[in-house]
């Protein structure tokens, strides 16, 4: 048997940066995504968002890729979403997503990060976080 024990911070948006995510519909989404997730064996640690995305603790399987995990969030709630009509209109998440590994000691920051997504918003938007992400973590280059 293996243990395996990854941690990874998955950020990702609607399609177009959409403010479709309600406080409403974005807690049906995120309780389908974890009822789906654990049908799947996919372990949510945190997740959470604001009305243009959303952000996902989850600790990655031995078996699996970030990119499979990440079909599997975000394709069956796109899919899901229209399905059931949450929203009146066709839902799509953008292509694009954002993951970073989290290490042990980072864990509790990041939790906390993520439960506090709409006081964070407050302040600012997804746009310059996700800036802000892809520099601090060294995804981009500075300029």
């Amino acid at each position: 048997m293996s243990y395996v024990r990854v941690w990874v911070h998955a950020v990702w948006g609607t399609k177009d940066r959409e403010h479709l995510l309600t406080r409403e519909v974005r807690q049906t989404v995120m309780d389908h995504i974890c009822k789906n997730a654990k049908d799947k064996q996919i372990y949510i640690d945190r997740l959470n968002g604001y009305a243009d995305h959303l952000h996902c603790l989850f600790g990655l399987n031995a078996d699996t890729t970030i990119a499979k995990t990440m079909q599997l969030i975000k394709g069956e709630s796109a899919y899901w979403i229209n399905k059931e009509k949450v929203i009146p209109v066709r839902f799509e998440w953008a292509d694009e997503y954002y993951a970073i590994s989290v290490s042990e000691s980072s864990l509790d920051s990041v939790r906390t990060y993520i439960d506090n997504q709409e006081e964070h918003h407050r302040k600012k938007t997804y746009a310059e976080e996700v800036s802000e992400f892809l520099v601090k973590y060294n995804m981009v280059s500075h300029g």
